[in-house]
């Protein structure tokens, strides 16, 4: 067990105007001093480092609303020693709709078919030669906001007029998928901790509660829990929510995913003992939380939920009169696991900051590879769906081997910073993006993008 003097300097982060997830109170038991600091927007980044450094903060918990998220990523870069918890890259899905069909799109994780557009004349183009119905979202932050910023069509008329009267950047459409409920589901540590139905009101397609939705917390499908668990896994997250749909044809599809959501007091102190744990090496004890809790705690009104504090459970004991024990419970398919620290980052914003880094200007290339943002999310086939085109990413790797002076570890370096779908998007958008590989100077950007127009038809 850790001394208890070994244990990090932590630091809460606040941000002015936004509502605080986590409370000192959710870290019951720590022994030492738990500092805050609080980012005051505008021109304040070198100030809030400067007090991050004379902290000595050494993890720095707390969630990052969408408009701050590039400027902690600068803050990030600027504290490399400075743990950040959860990480910018776990955070990634919180900025934006768009981010989230990336990184659905990245680990074959099914979502509804999305096309993304920043160039307006292809989405006129689009929706005028379109199926409807269509749905039409704000892309940026995480959440619906209510539903009220989602939006159905029917035609092509109808998409026009809300795109005239909204303006919203980039356009974020995708197919109506007819739902019969969707699910909720919280985890912490890959384990799933909370899990509910929205159920739409009689005749309508928005399961928000705010817009007449109702909810319940009984039978939520083994299936469901596992595909929010492929999700929390591959985003490294220490606690995350998912909101998944059943479609009226069985399948299971991503709609939101995020560190950033909505919690009861308790499941914050959930949250807050799973960190103490991860942080300790042993000096707290890894929490308790069974599987399905949520069915019995769901029968408590919810007024009384939002007041309960520090519920915990014993690790329970089978009682045998015979030597004998069964082993496989269902807990055993759901361990509340560690999330390794991983250095480096895995969504870079020179990449995929597209919503600032996007040139109207770019240069584009009639290739088959080439859609706006390619439509290839309905995957996983054995997280029940079926499959979708994808990049080749042997095609492109060969395609820029063929390029006089890019060596294999250059490609090495390019496929391993950008993967085969950020390469076809950087040469289509913003091709200077790929500057950002080691040795990768104009002269041989130029050959790249040379070849690339010339050959990109092979893909």
């Amino acid at each position: 067990m850790q001394n208890k003097t070994q244990l990090p300097k932590i630091g809460l982060l606040y941000l002015d105007y936004v509502l605080r997830f986590f409370d000192k109170s959710n870290f019951k038991g720590w022994p030492d001093k738990i500092e805050t600091v609080v980012y005051h927007w505008g021109n304040d980044k070198a100030r809030f480092i400067a007090e991050v450094k004379r902290k000595k903060i050494e993890v720095l918990i707390g969630n990052i609303p969408a408009t701050a998220y590039e400027t902690f990523r600068e803050i990030a870069r600027a504290l490399p020693e400075v743990r950040f918890l959860p990480s910018l890259d776990s955070q990634f899905s919180n900025k934006s709709k768009e981010n989230v069909t990336h990184f659905c799109r990245k680990y074959k994780l099914p979502a509804p078919h999305t096309e993304i557009f920043y160039i307006p004349e292809r989405a006129q183009q689009y929706l005028a030669n379109a199926q409807y119905p269509k749905i039409i979202k704000r892309s940026y932050g995480p959440s619906n906001y209510g539903g009220y910023f989602v939006h159905k069509v029917d035609s092509a008329e109808e998409a026009q007029a809300l795109l005239s009267e909204k303006k919203y950047y980039p356009l974020y459409i995708q197919d109506f998928v007819p739902m019969e409920a969707d699910i909720r589901v919280m985890l912490i540590g890959h384990k799933p901790v909370c899990a509910f139905w929205r159920r739409p009101p009689e005749g309508e397609w928005l399961t928000n509660t705010s817009q007449g939705g109702s909810m319940d917390y009984q039978a939520v499908p083994k299936s469901v829990l596992k595909l929010a668990t492929a999700a929390s896994k591959a985003a490294n997250a220490e606690y995350w929510a998912c909101d998944i749909a059943l479609g009226k044809d069985g399948k299971l599809r991503i709609l939101e995913c995020a560190t950033a959501f909505a919690a009861f007091p308790y499941i914050r102190d959930w949250i807050g003992q799973y960190l103490m744990w991860l942080l300790s090496s042993g000096y707290f004890r890894k929490p308790n939380i069974p599987l399905y809790n949520w069915e019995e705690l769901g029968k408590i009104d919810s007024r009384l939920l939002r007041t309960m504090r520090h519920i915990g459970f014993s690790q329970y004991t089978p009682s045998q009169d015979c030597g004998e024990v069964f082993q496989q419970l269902d807990e055993q398919n759901f361990p509340i696991l560690d999330t390794n620290f991983k250095l480096g980052e895995e969504w870079p914003s020179e990449i995929w900051n597209l919503q600032d880094n996007f040139v109207l200007g770019a240069h584009t290339v009639a290739a088959k590879a080439m859609q706006p943002i390619p439509a290839s999310d309905e995957l996983a086939e054995d997280l029940n769906n079926y499959d979708a085109p994808q990049f080749d990413e042997v095609q492109v790797r060969a395609l820029l081997s063929q390029v006089r002076g890019v060596g294999e570890k250059m490609v090495d370096d390019i496929m391993t910073t950008f993967g085969a779908h950020g390469v076809v998007e950087a040469l289509n958008t913003d091709p200077q993006k790929l500057c950002v590989v080691k040795n990768l100077k104009d002269k041989k950007l130029e050959k790249i993008v040379e070849h690339w127009q010339n050959h990109a038809g092979q893909i």
